[in-house]
Formats: structure tokens, sequence, C-alpha cells
């Protein structure tokens, strides 16, 4: 369930997406009406902009509905948090598991670098 609520989040981001970029700006109209001839598209003149606004208004529903589905997926599954906090769970942790880095013998100072006459 979880894994196809995962691929129908995606489809309608990516669809979301495609969808916003062949969208034209506002702008674009204006530039169409001096003469620069982009006002032609598959739909007509006026129809790309509503059925591309409503196919993006569908997509980013569907693409919202799988994401609370997908939250409530998520709290409702076998996933059990740990109790307590990080700083808890480390001290319980084995002495072996802990790593203790060391300490640098000599402290690397500019004075040992610099040549004696």
């Amino acid at each position: 369930m979880q894994m196809l609520l995962i691929l129908v989040q995606i489809a309608s981001a990516f669809t979301m997406i495609v969808l916003v970029l062949v969208q034209h700006g506002k702008g674009a109209d204006m530039g169409a009406s001096f003469g620069s001839g982009a006002s032609g598209s598959l739909f007509g003149a006026t129809g790309s902009a509503n059925f591309l606004s409503r196919s993006t208004a569908v997509a980013a529903t569907v693409f919202f509905v799988s994401t609370l589905a997908l939250a409530y997926v998520g709290s409702k599954g076998g996933m059990v948090a740990p109790q307590g906090s990080v700083l808890d769970q480390a001290a319980s942790a084995p002495a072996s598991a802990a790593v203790v880095p060391s300490a640098p013998a000599i402290p690397a100072s500019g004075a040992a670098l610099i040549p004696s006459k």
C-alpha cells in the first residue's frame, strides 16, 4: 500500500512539474498581440489556459491526498519509535561500542618549523 502511494505521489509530482512548465505566463499573450505569433497552440488561444490550469489543479489535489495518505499510513505502520533521547541510547550502549578519539601527542606549533641559524 505504501509503495503504491509513493508511486502515485511521484507520478503526480512529475505531472505537476510538466504542466507548470508547459503553461505560459500572463505576459505571453501581450507579446502575441504585437505580432510574435506565439498565440497559436494545440488547444486554441484560451482553451489551453483552462485545460492546463484545471489539469494542474487535479494533479495538485492528487499529490496532496497521497501525501496525507502516506502520513496516515506512516503513523499507523509497524515502525516503532525508540523511547528516550539519543543521549540516553548512547549512555546505554556497551563500552566496547564507544570509540574514544585519541589526542595528538605533540601539539603542532609554528615554532618547530622555523629553521635556526
